[in-house]
């Protein structure tokens, strides 16, 4: 009973490996006569036909890897170009080298690299001086950027949404102001550092305010006297400077040389910059932030600072 068992379930797998056979030969035979004569298929039979076709020639994309990057309001080239080197990026030199490097003046410096020039892309950077490099206009924000992205390209990425957040409005302020783009850019920066800004709140009433004050010196020809201009001599972070700190031989030092620095001293936020061209008016002078608060503290006349300063500084 066992062996007609066994040739039964022979002979059925025999028949059905036949069977197999000759339909795969009528197939073939029906696919060639079909294909001969323009591909007469039955729509469903093509439609499965092609859908077989296009899947063996579909193309896989694999994402590229991406990096997130957070530029902070206030940060200068140099504090980016670390940033990223601490990230592995690139090493700062390459950074240094597209966006130019703090405070220099390449018109004098000959032997630096000088910066990539945006201002054939970037129509806010015509005004600002060819020599000079991109502190300032790398706008603080945070990115994604492709890992194999180069220097260039990540730079491009912040000018890029520069341009977007200096609104057409704005320029026109700023033109019918009698100012250009790089000065108001300047004055920024310094806001950005000497004025306490929410940028969760969006609170900018302080920024305005000490921006009113700076524009006030500037009108009557007094030094801006900003030790946040020597913080970016020096690279610190001191809320206050003397001694021969304050008579620092560069044109950067506000204490010493009247009038807006050569540039802007760090990439400030969209706060500041709309601080500096809708500035609040007012009769204040002098101002002053008590350490460890950040309430601000106004004056109208030097007499008055003194006293402030004796009050809440000492």
């Amino acid at each position: 009973m066992k062996k007609i068992t066994k040739y039964f379930l022979i002979t059925v797998v025999v028949c059905l490996v036949t069977c197999l056979i000759v339909s795969l030969f009528f197939v073939r035979l029906i696919f060639k006569s079909f294909s001969e004569n323009g591909n007469n298929f039955p729509p469903i039979i093509s439609e499965f036909i092609n859908r077989l076709s296009s899947k063996k020639n579909e193309v896989v994309i694999v994402p590229k890897p991406e990096d997130t990057i957070q530029i902070l309001e206030g940060w200068t080239t140099r504090d980016i170009a670390h940033y990223l080197e601490s990230k592995g990026s690139w090493q700062s030199k390459d950074f240094f080298d597209i966006a130019g490097s703090p405070m220099i003046d390449y018109r004098k410096n000959k032997t630096a690299p000088t910066p990539v020039d945006f201002s054939t892309e970037y129509s806010f950077l015509k005004d600002k001086p060819s020599y000079r490099g991109l502190e300032g206009y790398l706008f603080p924000d945070t990115y994604r950027i492709y890992a194999s992205s180069t220097a260039t390209e990540a730079i491009d990425k912040m000018l890029s949404n520069f341009d977007k957040k200096l609104t057409p409005k704005m320029r026109a302020d700023i033109a019918a102001q009698g100012k250009t783009i790089y000065e108001v850019i300047t004055l920024a920066s310094i806001v950005e550092k000497e004025a306490p800004i929410d940028y969760q709140t969006s609170d900018d009433r302080d920024a305005k305010i000490i921006a009113g004050i700076f524009l006030n010196r500037l009108n009557i020809g007094q030094g801006l006297e900003s030790d946040a201009t020597i913080s970016y001599i020096y690279g610190d972070n001191k809320p206050s400077h003397s001694g021969s700190e304050l008579t620092v031989d560069s044109p950067y030092n506000t204490y010493r040389y009247r009038g807006l620095p050569p540039g802007p001293i760090c990439n400030p936020g969209i706060l500041a910059i709309e601080a500096a061209i809708y500035p609040i008016k007012t009769d204040y002078y002098f101002f002053l932030t008590p350490q460890g608060k950040s309430n601000v503290v106004y004056a109208k006349t030097y007499a008055e600072h003194l006293k402030n300063k004796n009050l809440y500084l000492k």
